[in-house]
């Protein structure tokens, strides 16, 4: 047994076999970690820009978000299908399959980057400007957008080739490629920002650079590794079975999350339509929540895996087990850690914005979402759980209609009312459509799961 075989099987992981829960824990611990790295990498850009560049460059870097998230989404929503179809050959322990299927994601990824790169860069401006972004900031927005639309084939190979490390269980890898990434990142951003006074190219020259950075750590890892999931780039090829498969898993996935993303821009602007403290103070409280929110993610895409491999295992009872251990995990992460972010709420906030209006106004966000954020951590552990066993358009409609046009029609009817045009009817339509998805992806997963499972096992008799 050669050294490098030693490298690959530490870091790969069998979830096929032996307790669920340490080893669904000991896959979302860096997980966690690389989202909460990613929260705090983020939260430099805006701290440099804010504080270097004046509210102008800060106000274009916020405003692109959803811009970009809405792009970008639909291509990574591709990427979650790569995971769960190199996840399933590696449980079935079907080697020429996880190869076919490590070649077809890079593939797609390059073709994703490509032209995403393409379509962004020359749809930045129209775009910003269908969203209403303001005279004194598109110039400043359009420039960041394009900036950071040229790092698109870099970062669509960095999320695929991560996909895949994590479709075998290895996560702490990306983690140490996200952690050197981001401090060539945040290094950068002073660099570029305070000495160069490059202002928003330099942030969005940062960000490209550490795109660039975590890629090539990710392929080199691939291109070197003897395991099952080596990459050999002569033989980069698309395998009609399996970007089948990808496209199958993943296209609804990135809708998903490109509508979401719509869902998202609707409720902001009905944020805006309150005066700008309580957009400070909603946004200051959001991005806490992120930090509860990613934690809980990490269960799901550790759901999605476990069901993936056992299922490709022919582990069915494993994979109705999996699913009662995720969701009493997420519960215990998304609560406990809802209401220790909402007990030391005035702190946290402050460190976002001292004014205590915005405190304020951020408390009022926290207190409805932080003590039912669970929900949302249950309804996306179910939405893995289905995924995983190969489900996908059902969850994308069930979420759609549950949450995007459940929240938009709240909108338009009960929020436009007079005596309910408040903050808290509004952000009160967060747990009700979450319980209701969560309760509707529940009942399909006990009829129509249940019945696939049974299906695969009598084909497996």
């Amino acid at each position: 047994m050669t050294h490098h075989h030693h490298t690959a099987r530490r870091y790969e992981m069998d979830m096929t076999t032996g307790p669920i829960l340490p080893k669904m824990l000991s896959f979302a611990g860096p997980l966690m970690l690389t989202g909460i790295l990613q929260l705090l990498y983020n939260a430099a850009d805006i701290v440099v820009v804010g504080n270097f560049a004046g509210a102008q460059a800060l106000a274009a870097v916020g405003s692109t978000g959803s811009l970009i998230n809405l792009l970008v989404n639909v291509f990574m929503g591709l990427s979650v299908g790569a995971s769960v179809l190199v996840a399933h050959s590696f449980g079935a322990g079907d080697l020429k399959r996880v190869q076919d299927g490590v070649h077809t994601s890079i593939t797609v990824a390059l073709i994703a980057g490509l032209s995403s790169g393409v379509i962004g860069f020359a749809l930045a401006r129209p775009m910003l400007e269908w969203m209403g972004s303001p005279e004194d900031v598109i110039d400043l927005a359009t420039l960041y957008v394009r900036i950071y639309f040229l790092g698109m084939p870099a970062n669509m190979l960095y999320n695929f080739g991560a996909a895949i490390l994590r479709a075998v269980g290895d996560t702490r890898r990306p983690l140490i490629y996200l952690t050197i990434s981001g401090l060539v990142n945040v290094a950068l951003n002073l660099v570029l920002v305070i000495g160069f006074k490059l202002d928003v190219a330099g942030v969005a020259i940062a960000t490209v650079v550490s795109q660039v950075v975590s890629m090539v750590l990710v392929m080199r890892c691939l291109l070197h590794t003897d395991s099952s999931i080596h990459l050999d780039l002569r033989r980069l090829r698309v395998s009609p079975g399996e970007l089948k498969m990808i496209l199958r898993v993943g296209l609804p996935a990135g809708l998903q999350g490109s509508l979401f993303s719509i869902s998202n821009v609707l409720i902001q602007s009905s944020v805006n339509s309150f005066q700008s403290i309580a957009m400070a103070g909603n946004a200051a409280a959001s991005n806490l929540e992120g930090f509860v929110y990613t934690s809980m993610n990490s269960i799901y895409q550790a759901d999605m895996t476990f069901a993936s491999q056992n299922l490709g295992a022919g582990r069915y009872d494993r994979v109705k087990r999996l699913m009662w251990v995720a969701l009493g995990t997420v519960t215990a992460i998304g609560l406990s850690l809802g209401l220790i972010f909402l007990a030391f709420g005035r702190p946290l906030l402050g460190i976002y914005n001292s004014d205590p209006e915005v405190i304020a106004f951020g408390l009022r966000r926290m207190s409805v979402i932080l003590p039912t954020y669970f929900l949302c951590g249950v309804m996306d552990t179910m939405v893995g759980q289905l995924r995983g066993i190969g489900f996908s358009i059902m969850p994308m409609i069930v979420s759609l209609i549950g949450v995007c046009v459940f929240r938009i029609g709240w909108i338009l009817t009960i929020f436009a009312m007079p005596q309910y045009h408040t903050l808290e009817i509004l952000y009160v339509s967060y747990p009700i459509s979450w319980s209701l998805t969560f309760a509707v992806h529940l009942g399909c997963y006990l009829t129509l799961g249940y019945r696939k499972l049974a299906e695969y096992e009598s084909l497996r008799k």
